[in-house]
């Protein structure tokens, strides 16, 4: 572990962000608060600290227990961080969610199925 370590670093490696590119743009484009103030990417994360993040699908609150230089597992991520997300807002993600991939095609929009192909094929013939 470092005794310094970036904000758009400690992001990417605890996995908040895909990439450390992703994070360091929220960081210029004001989407990481610590206290309220926008935090450039270059900023030292120290612990104790509480963000406040914008991700493309989901806010956090998060509080820094521990410094993560490198990435890990999820489940030995989330031992670095403690989220401080309110509970209405993760219930909110998770109906948005669970209503916008359901797996299955809008019925009458786009190419038809195998199935529905079949059929017509069958029909026409």
């Amino acid at each position: 572990m470092k005794e310094k370590l970036r904000i758009d670093k400690y992001l990417w490696s605890i996995r908040i962000f895909k990439t450390r590119s992703l994070a360091a743009e929220a960081c210029e484009k004001g989407r990481v608060k610590l206290n309220g103030t926008a935090v450039k990417a270059s900023k030292h994360v120290n612990v104790n600290d509480e963000y406040e993040i914008k991700a493309e699908e989901r806010k956090w609150i998060i509080k820094v227990t521990g410094l993560l230089d490198h990435r890990v597992q999820y489940s030995e991520a989330i031992k670095y961080y403690i989220d401080l997300t309110p509970a209405e807002e993760n219930e909110r993600i998770e109906i948005q969610t669970a209503s916008f991939h359901t797996g299955k095609r809008l019925s009458k929009i786009g190419r038809p199925t195998k199935k529905q192909r079949r059929d017509l094929e069958d029909f026409i013939e």
